[in-house]
């Protein structure tokens, strides 16, 4: 037993034997009928003592599980008991993770873009029943706006008490359930522009697969592949579905790199941007059929390899719902030692919401090295300084693909980014 609980009991036993020894010594009517009416209360508070609260099965249900950051989700808390025990309220409240202290309200977040904190609210999840005799009852309530990310939900505490507030006694259930946000998509445009493919000299987009004569070769069919470029002769030859290979497939593989680092000038909201466009990125090349493959850079870098017209695997999703800003180490270096690592000839395609001189020279290192560099640069109009803009101006001159997005591009559902 609890002190609480010791020290209510010892409480309801005094009132008890000082009404019984009242009765006792002073008799009369009137004396007796006191103690036979306060009896039951006493038997009802001696029965609310040791009435077994644990022993109650509660379940949670939470509805939809996955959904997209801003959406409306639906729980359900259902509590069944044995037994019948009148209980005048009950309090059931959530305790909710401090990952749901924040809402998203999608493409309206980006409008406190100067200001993110004022995102962050204190969620609380609380609700008054009484249950009488019932056996069974259900408590719903809505999370609106959740945020990216997966949130656990874990514990329901149940208060009860008596109507005089004598006794409390509460319990908290242990129940996992689990809610998986992921990242809005965001429909994203690029001004097309030509480049040369790596084998010969004809021009094509590189993020479109429009420039398809050219074949290289043969490989089994993969979801995503046109109809058109399915091979009927080999496939009657092998007796197994067969596409044609192309020219441009050997060029067009893409590296999506999104800057996880912290630093004094870290935008939250200008993060959530580029993690929601690294997932939309992934996503559109997925849908055009172009192997894409994503490398994350905090604290650790999280390298997820190209996969060629399968699109990314469950890991790469929910890595970019769970994933947040650590470590404070410098980005362009580690960048820089993550592409000689891999020795890949990828488009790669950074995101971040800082920039600074050491960022320029390794771009510019990778422009030199004939790599394909698209730069995007997102954050708050007013928090752009001049040496942001001297840097973006500066790797426009050198002929670097260099994109600056701001909340005026964010609050619209298309997104128009410079393509090389």
């Amino acid at each position: 037993m609890s002190f609480r609980l010791i020290l209510n009991f010892v409480f309801i036993m005094l009132l008890f034997l000082i009404l019984f020894s009242f009765a006792m010594f002073q008799g009369g009517f009137l004396s007796w009928f006191l103690f036979y009416s306060f009896l039951p209360i006493f038997l009802y508070h001696i029965g609310l003592l040791i009435y077994p609260m644990k022993k109650w099965h509660v379940t949670r249900t939470v509805s939809p599980m996955v959904v997209e950051a801003g959406s409306d989700v639906t729980v359900t808390i259902k509590l069944h008991r044995k037994i019948a025990f009148p209980l005048y309220y009950c309090v059931v409240e959530e305790r909710l993770p401090d990952s749901l202290n924040k809402v998203d309200y999608r493409l309206d977040k980006y409008k406190y873009m100067e200001n993110p904190h004022s995102m962050k609210i204190k969620r609380r999840k609380k609700q008054i029943i009484f249950p009488g005799f019932k056996r069974n009852f259900t408590v719903n309530y809505q999370l609106k706006q959740i945020p990216r990310g997966e949130h656990q939900l874990s514990n329901i505490r149940i208060r009860t008490g008596d109507v005089f507030g004598l006794i409390q006694k509460e319990h908290v259930f242990q129940t996992s359930d689990y809610m998986m946000v992921y990242p809005s998509r965001r429909s994203i445009h690029m001004d097309e522009q030509s480049q040369s493919l790596d084998h010969g000299t004809m021009s094509a987009h590189s993020l479109n697969i429009s420039n398809t004569n050219v074949v290289s070769g043969i490989r089994d069919y993969l979801p995503g592949d046109r109809f058109s470029w399915i091979d009927w002769k080999q496939t009657a030859r092998k007796n197994t579905m067969m596409t044609k290979e192309f020219e441009q497939e050997k060029s067009a593989d893409t590296l999506v790199v999104l800057n996880c680092t912290s630093n004094d000038r870290f935008n939250e909201l200008a993060f959530e941007a580029t993690v929601e466009m690294s997932y939309s990125f992934i996503d559109m090349f997925k849908k055009n059929a172009i192997p894409s493959g994503l490398l994350t850079i905090g604290e650790k870098a999280d390298y997820f390899p190209v996969q060629p017209y399968q699109g990314q695997n469950d890991l790469t999703k929910r890595h970019l719902t769970t994933i947040q800003p650590t470590g404070k180490q410098m980005f362009s270096m580690k960048l820089k030692e993550e592409l000689i690592r891999l020795q890949t000839q990828y488009l790669i395609v950074i995101l971040t919401t800082y920039i600074d001189d050491q960022l320029k020279e390794t771009v510019k290192e990778l422009k030199m090295q004939k790599r394909r560099v698209m730069l995007i640069f997102v954050q708050a109009e007013k928090a752009l300084t001049q040496t942001d803009l001297a840097i973006l101006h500066h790797l426009t001159q050198q002929g670097v693909c260099v994109s600056h997005i701001s909340e005026t591009q964010l609050i619209n559902d298309r997104i128009e980014v410079n393509q090389l």
